[in-house]
């Protein structure tokens, strides 16, 4: 009985040694290939269990996530003006065909992501040769992103991968080539910046004639108005004035006299000498005497 038992357990842990080689589970986030004796026999994409021969059959699994090349250093360029410039790069890349990953680079990611920088580098040696410091700093900047990143894309099919995006962090210039750099920078917007402030000035003085002139065509204008309008109040002053004089002439004498009294005597202080025969006190003299 003792004897049976021990050949179950026996056979229990040689199935399950045997289970277990026998089976392996592929992670969603990775990719596997079977070999068999050192050969390719399978490939693995799905993520599930899965059933190997055991002791012939080997399984290795691929990450095939989005994977990052972010350069240590950067790279010294050469630009068309012979000017060194120094580039800060990111790679985004992920394995697309894990057998042909395999058979190009033995699986080995440091292997792929060296082939890749070489690959970036010579394209950006080429493109950068091509252009001026000012167009790679910041007017063609994205153009080079994308041609990289289409020049990378086609070499890395070759070997199973795919780039995602290469990206330039940083172009910067050496220090003994910043210096000159800036200096032009700086003398080419002060020269701008003249032109602009010329043109402003000569723009404000047009517009500040043109406003003057604006000004006195407006205030004449006006002046003539006020005139015409204080003619036409003259006449009509002068119609009633003669118009009253012909209904009573004395009577228009003697308010007239009133009015001037009015003036002559407008404040306390008001002073005035004069004889007292004089014409003036006309109708002061005449006040106590009776109507005609």
């Amino acid at each position: 009985m003792k004897a049976n038992l021990g050949m179950l357990l026996v056979g229990a842990v040689v199935v399950l040694i045997i289970g277990s080689l026998s089976l392996f589970v592929v992670d969603q986030r990775q990719n596997a290939i079977v070999f068999r004796l050192g050969e390719v026999v399978d490939v693995k994409k799905e993520p599930g269990l899965y059933f190997k021969v055991p002791l012939l059959d080997n399984v290795r699994n691929f990450d095939v996530r989005i994977l990052t090349i972010d350069t240590a250093e950067p790279e010294r360029f050469l630009t068309s003006e012979k000017k060194n410039v120094l580039v800060d790069l990111f790679v985004k890349w992920r394995i697309t065909d894990v057998k042909q990953y395999y058979v190009s680079v033995q699986g080995n990611e440091t292997l792929a992501q060296t082939r890749l920088l070489q690959t970036i580098n010579d394209g950006m040696r080429a493109e950068f040769g091509n252009r001026t410091v000012h167009e790679v700093v910041s007017g063609e900047r994205d153009k080079i992103m994308d041609l990289m990143r289409e020049k990378a894309n086609d070499d890395a099919k070759t070997i199973g991968v795919e780039v995602l995006d290469v990206r330039l962090k940083r172009v910067d210039l050496p220090q003994e080539v910043s210096v000159d750099v800036y200096r032009r920078m700086e003398a080419e917007r002060k020269r701008v910046a003249n032109e602009l402030r010329s043109t402003g000035a000569a723009e404000s003085e047009k517009i500040r004639a043109d406003a003057d002139r604006q000004r006195e065509v407006i205030i004449a204008e006006a002046y003539r108005a006020a005139q015409r309008i204080k003619g036409e109040g003259d006449g009509k002053a002068t119609a009633i004035y003669s118009r009253a004089y012909q209904q009573d002439a004395e009577f228009y004498a003697f308010y007239r006299s009133l009015e001037a009294y009015k003036a002559s005597f407008r404040g306390r202080n008001d002073v005035l000498v004069l004889e007292p025969s004089s014409e003036f006190f006309k109708y002061l003299r005449s006040s106590g005497r009776p109507a005609k």
